[in-house]
């Protein structure tokens, strides 16, 4: 049985961090990353979920989470029965992508290290709403 050639390459970039960050997050950013440089094209096969689970030691579920997310975004097309592939993203829309993404990756970094300092969510928001509230002219 032949398989389809993957981007072994973009496998072997791959790194999970244990900075409160969730895995699937880190994986989509990762992925977007790699779009938005051109170290993956427009219409490559990405590597499958299994792969990259067994690659990172992960759950399949999360991997699965990151690129269904990354399919949510517009950055992959899932093809049932071939595989995940890259779409062709225009430079707006992965401007738009990373935009996104990066409130959501320093707030999920944020609300880890408060978590471990013993900062309450609650906490955390209110003292949030203050500074933006000051910064606010």
């Amino acid at each position: 049985m032949i398989q389809d050639p993957t981007p072994d390459h973009l496998l072997a970039q791959l790194r999970l961090e244990r900075n409160g960050v969730p895995i699937y997050v880190q994986l989509r950013d990762q992925i977007l990353t790699a779009v938005r440089s051109g170290a993956i094209e427009p219409g490559e096969r990405l590597p499958t979920m299994r792969q990259v689970a067994v690659a990172l030691k992960v759950d399949l579920n999360t991997v699965r989470h990151a690129y269904d997310e990354l399919e949510r975004l517009g950055a992959l097309t899932l093809e049932r029965g071939r595989g995940s592939f890259v779409s062709d993203v225009s430079p707006a829309q992965a401007r738009d992508i990373a935009l996104g993404q990066t409130a959501e990756v320093l707030a999920a970094g944020v609300l880890a290290r408060a978590r471990e300092a013993g900062v309450a969510p609650a906490a955390l928001a209110t003292a949030l709403a203050r500074l933006i509230e000051k910064e606010t002219p």
